[in-house]
């Protein structure tokens, strides 16, 4: 019997299954609670089981419809509670429909309004959702402590930060989005830890999201739904024994009068990092018996990095509104870049010094505007935005060199100068088509145009004489692009266990390239992707997906223009680069509160990083090239534990990637089995203190070209309120044990590269939040729609 006839009796069979499983009791119930001035009320909606009273299932609602979905019986008791009226009780039967809509429910207010009732509830830092996505709760856990999106990212389960980027275990580079919208890091900065509520980390996306990226992680702020006015001040100062202090200041703004909200935003840093690189280059005595000795210490200065945002909305009704937001940065960085390189050959007896003296100013500006309407109450609506950005940053950076060859000693100085700019300009629009509850129709196009310039010119003065331009050392780069994309998605459900989802996105890319190469082209891919989700029983669901992805280069991988580190290394882009294109296949199973999950990722020419030989024998060039193949298996299991004053969480991974290289220059070595363990604890003392320890170990990489030393780390925060919550106060401890290093090795023709990364990731922070102020009805919404573009500029 071929494969497809025993797939298609496979489905067939889980189809029945889930059919069998299925009877005819109530499944959903839905209703809308007003008052005698028809307007919604807020409150909790109980279902009670008939016979003796017990608890099925609950839901709150706010100023909307309550919906309990997946009951399961014949007849049950609804109860209605809330501070706004009295509790209230009513039978409902099963009849000729499983979905029941008890339409408007009106309720009399209660004689006693209270003024605040606060609720305090222990969340688990993560859950798996049915469809397949992991959220992550940050408001008031351990990962509230973060001063940056990457420190959140870096502490969330599966996602991994490194130094070129951000990727979700067994899936690869993820793309940020900010509410559903893509956003940079930068953007995402301006945004307090406080302000975050929670992060959904999604593997396999639909095609309404950009096909940019493995993976999407979405961001997602604290909504606040008062009139009046409330704002939050954040303050973190971080001490560390491997760099000098720091500190963050963050401070936060909601306002809102009848039709008109306002928002605000400041962020300031100021301070040092650090960062430490050990490389060792190695050739065999038969070619040169070359080695060198490398070492770069990055001591950054935070002169001033500031990040703002001020954003307006104006609501026509309850279902429409239009908003405008300006948000940017503007940072000062210095500091100096220090390297010492000792290179011995059959020729050769050197040691290169260099210090760079940093100074750089990058500024940020972007304008959004957008329109937003819900047409009816299952979904339906329309979304129309447009956005501005404008990237700037100037460099002028001296150099000074102190080198000995071969006994002979010399001085040079240098003077980089980079003028950098890119245009981003965006428009977008989103259609959703509700049919009903479970089937909706998504569609939308988007339109974006990227300008990207630089012009970079060095300059060197050899043992004190007059500064002279250097031809080979400069360079001019520019890059237009314009990607005009369309999607189409649809998802509903074959009965009441069985629901699944199709989509199809096009993109259509042409960029003109112009640098020491001239590059004109044009292409169109197809992003399909699909899903079926099947609820065999109440404890029992099963879900299977796919999704096709692509990842184009960034543009500085992009710009040959030299990003000088020392006379012997150097940092090109490369204008030759193809986008990599990724097919990614999903199963996951929940067993009661085990989730399960297994995929395999399919790669062409994905993008990576080598040291390539330079211009001379002694010199390399740090470049992003494209191999071949990456084929990737994964699993994993999330295992969640809690009792009275312990709330577990855990997860256990294992992948197994093995790339190929058709380029000869690429050694290949045997792929093993990667590990990953990450565990989230939280421990309430008495109610007095609440203890927090997170920690992370990720095993030895072997991926056929690549070796990477296992890392870990272990965090511990301690946690008090005060003056009636309004004051929190934060103690933690980063990366105890100073585990958290990318250390490593590959071989590139006849060279073997060691590579040993120490980050400033060891420290102490204090955190002081405060609130203030009251709100009373506010949902400032802004959507930016040239995110995607963006964050390419990094």
């Amino acid at each position: 019997m071929k494969q497809k006839d025993l797939l298609k009796i496979l489905i067939i069979k889980l189809l029945l299954i889930s059919t069998l499983v299925s009877a005819q009791t109530i499944n959903t119930i839905t209703g809308k609670v007003v008052n005698s001035k028809n307007e919604l009320l807020m409150g909790n909606a109980v279902a009670l089981a008939v016979k003796d009273s017990s608890f099925i299932k609950g839901v709150s609602f706010f100023d909307e419809p309550f919906a309990l979905s997946d009951l399961n019986h014949d007849e049950v008791l609804i109860k209605l509670t809330s501070l706004k009226f009295k509790d209230t009780i009513f039978h409902v039967k099963y009849g000729a429909n499983s979905k029941i809509d008890l339409g408007k429910i009106m309720i009399r207010s209660a004689t006693v309004d209270l003024d605040e009732v606060r609720v305090v509830s222990k969340a688990p830092l993560f859950r798996n959702k049915s469809n397949g996505t992991v959220e992550v709760n940050v408001a008031n856990t351990i990962l509230a402590t973060s001063t940056s999106v990457n420190e959140i990212l870096s502490r969330s389960p599966n996602v991994i930060v490194a130094e070129n980027g951000v990727s979700v275990f067994g899936k690869g580079e993820a793309i940020i989005y900010l509410n559903g919208v893509q956003i940079t890091g930068e953007r995402l900065a301006a945004i307090s830890a406080a302000q975050i509520k929670k992060i959904e980390i999604i593997s396999n996306p639909s095609s309404k999201y950009d096909a940019e990226g493995k993976a999407v992680i979405n961001v997602i702020t604290v909504a606040n739904f008062e009139e009046g006015y409330k704002g939050s001040v954040n303050q973190y100062y971080t001490v560390s024994d491997f760099s000098s202090p720091s500190s963050n200041t963050n401070l936060n703004l909601n306002y809102k009068k009848n039709k008109l909200s306002l928002v605000g935003a400041y962020g300031l840093l100021l301070g040092e990092t650090r960062e430490v690189l050990h490389t060792s280059r190695e050739r065999p005595k038969e070619i040169d018996n070359f080695k060198s000795k490398l070492e770069t210490d990055w001591e950054r200065e935070y002169k001033n990095f500031s990040n703002y945002t001020l954003g307006g909305q104006y609501d026509f009704n309850e279902k429409q509104y239009v908003s405008v937001e300006y948000s940017g940065y503007s940072n000062s960085l210095g500091g100096t870049t220090k390297s010492q390189n000792g290179i011995t050959s059959n020729t050769t007896d050197g040691n290169f010094k260099s210090k760079i003296d940093n100074d750089v100013m990058t500024v940020n500006n972007s304008i959004s505007a957008n329109y937003n309407a819900k047409i009816d109450s299952l979904g339906t609506s329309f979304f129309a935005g447009m956005q501005y950005s404008l990237f700037d940053s100037e460099t002028d950076d001296f150099i000074n060199e102190n080198n000995i060859l071969n006994g002979q000693q010399s001085y040079r100085s240098l003077n980089n100068k980079i003028n950098h700019k890119i245009n981003v300009f965006s428009t977008q629009v989103d259609y959703t088509k509700a049919f009903n509850t479970k089937s909706k129709l998504d569609f939308g196009a988007k339109f974006s145009n990227v300008g990207n310039k630089s012009v970079s010119d060095f300059y060197v003065s050899e043992n004190g004489d007059p500064f002279a331009p250097d031809d080979e050392l400069s360079n001019d780069f520019k890059y237009e692009e314009i990607i005009t994309a369309a999607y189409v998605n649809f998802s509903g459900e074959i009965n009441e266990k069985t629901n699944y989802g199709a989509g199809l996105r096009s993109e259509y890319t042409k960029y003109d390239l112009n640098t020491i190469i001239q590059k004109e082209e044009d292409y169109v891919y197809l992003f399909p992707s699909a899903y079926l989700n099947m609820k065999v029983s109440d404890k029992v669901q099963l879900r299977a997906s796919y999704s096709s992805r692509i990842t184009r280069p960034r543009y500085q991988a992009l710009n040959p223009s030299i990003i000088y580190q020392d006379a012997f290394t150097t940092i090109e882009g490369n204008p030759y680069l193809k986008p990599e294109r990724t097919h990614s296949f999903e199963m996951s199973a929940s067993v009661s509160k085990y989730n399960f999950k297994a995929g395999y990722n399919y790669t062409v020419n994905p993008i990576s990083a080598v040291a390539l030989e330079g211009r001379n024998p002694n010199s390399y060039v740090l470049q992003t090239v494209n191999l071949s193949t990456l084929n990737s298996y994964f699993a994993s299991v999330s295992i969640p534990y809690s009792n009275d004053w312990w709330t577990s969480m855990n997860t256990v991974n294992v992948s197994y990637d093995k790339l190929a290289s058709d380029n000869v220059v690429f050694s290949l070595k045997e792929s093993k089995p990667l590990y990953y363990f990450y565990s989230s604890n939280q421990f309430d003392i008495k109610k007095v203190l609440k203890i927090q320890l997170l920690g992370w170990y990720l095993g030895d990489k072997n991926d056929g070209l690549y070796y990477r030393k296992n890392r870990s780390v272990i965090t511990l925060g301690v946690e008090k309120n005060f003056l009636n919550q309004a004051l929190k106060v934060k103690l933690m401890a980063n990366d105890i044990f100073h585990k958290d290093k990318s250390a490593g090795n590959y071989e590139v023709g006849k060279t073997v590269v060691e590579f040993d990364r120490t980050f400033n990731t060891d420290y102490y922070r204090l955190i002081l939040t405060y609130n203030f102020g009251k709100l009373k009805k506010v949902n400032y919404d802004n959507t930016s729609s040239g995110e995607a573009e963006s964050d390419r500029a990094r």
